[in-house]
C-alpha cells in the first residue's frame, strides 16, 4: 500500500489525474467510481482535462435505495453533475434503488461488474472505515448487496440533505470482494476525521470491524490523503 501525502484535495485531485492517465494509458477501459465529496477535486479535474471516456464505462459503488436518477440526492444525479454531463462515456453503470427486487437487482449488479472488469477503482472511507456503503461487520467475501446505514454513516450523509430524517436508511453497495477484484485501488482522504480510519487502514490489523482493513491485502493501493488524514500513521 503506498501513500502520498498532499497539502490539500486540489494537489490531490491532479495526483489522481495523473495516476489515471497513466492507468488508460496502460489500457484501463472501466473505471470504478464514487460518490460523495472527497472525490468532487478529483471529477473537476477529469472534467477539465483533455480525456476522452466516450470508449469507456464506468461502474459505481453504490447508490440510495428509494431515490432515482431526478433525484438531487441520489448518486447518479451527483455524477452527472460533476462528470457525466461534461464527460460522457460509452456507458455508465449505477444499482438501481428504485428496483422493486432489491435481491435481485444486487445480483444483476454483479453480473455487470463481471461482464466489465474494474481497471481502475477510486474509493473514500467513511470515519468509521467503510468502503462504499460496507459497514463495519461486513463479510469480507459478500459481493453486491442491499445495506443499513449505521448511524454514523446517516448522520456523517446529513450535511448532503435538508435534515437528518431525509437520509434513506438503505443503499445497495458493491461488496468488500467485488472492490477486491479491481486492478487499481485509489484511495482518497481528506481531514482529521479520517486519521483514526486511515490508520487502522494502513497500520492495523485486517478486520471486518474496519472494512477498508481488507485493502492491505490488495497488491495495487495508492492512498493520497493530506496531512491532517495521516497524522496518526506512526511511519
Amino acid at each position: 500500500m503506498k501513500v502520498i501525502v498532499v497539502k490539500n484535495q486540489l494537489e490531490g485531485g491532479k495526483i489522481g489525474l495523473d495516476l489515471l492517465k497513466e492507468s488508460i494509458n496502460n489500457g484501463a477501459k472501466t473505471l470504478g467510481l464514487a460518490t460523495g465529496s472527497t472525490p468532487v477535486e478529483f471529477y473537476n479535474q477529469i472534467v477539465n482535462s483533455d480525456l476522452d471516456f466516450t470508449n469507456m464505462v464506468s461502474v459505481n459503488l453504490d447508490e440510495y435505495v428509494g431515490l432515482d436518477g431526478s433525484d438531487e440526492q441520489s448518486y447518479r444525479y451527483f455524477m452527472t453533475k460533476h462528470l457525466f454531463g461534461e464527460k460522457p462515456f460509452k456507458e455508465n453503470f449505477l444499482p438501481n434503488g428504485k428496483a422493486t427486487d432489491l435481491e435481485a437487482e444486487a445480483k444483476h449488479y454483479d453480473q455487470i461488474i463481471e461482464e466489465n472488469p474494474i481497471d481502475w477503482q477510486i474509493l473514500g472511507i467513511g470515519q468509521n472505515g467503510h468502503i462504499g456503503f460496507n459497514e463495519p461487520g461486513t463479510p469480507a467475501e459478500i459481493t453486491t448487496h442491499v445495506v443499513d446505514l449505521q448511524e454514523s454513516t446517516i448522520k456523517a450523509n446529513a450535511r448532503f440533505f435538508e435534515s437528518e430524517a431525509d437520509v434513506p436508511r438503505k443503499a445497495i453497495s458493491m461488496g468488500l470482494a467485488s472492490i477486491m477484484k479491481s486492478k487499481n485501488i485509489v484511495l482518497m482522504a481528506y481531514g482529521k476525521e479520517k486519521a483514526e480510519a486511515i490508520k487502522g487502514m494502513v497500520e492495523g490489523e485486517v478486520t471486518t470491524e474496519l472494512p477498508a482493513s481488507i485493502l492491505q491485502n490488495h497488491a495495487n493501493v495508492t492512498v493520497i490523503a493530506d496531512e491532517a488524514a495521516v497524522s496518526l500513521l506512526s511511519k
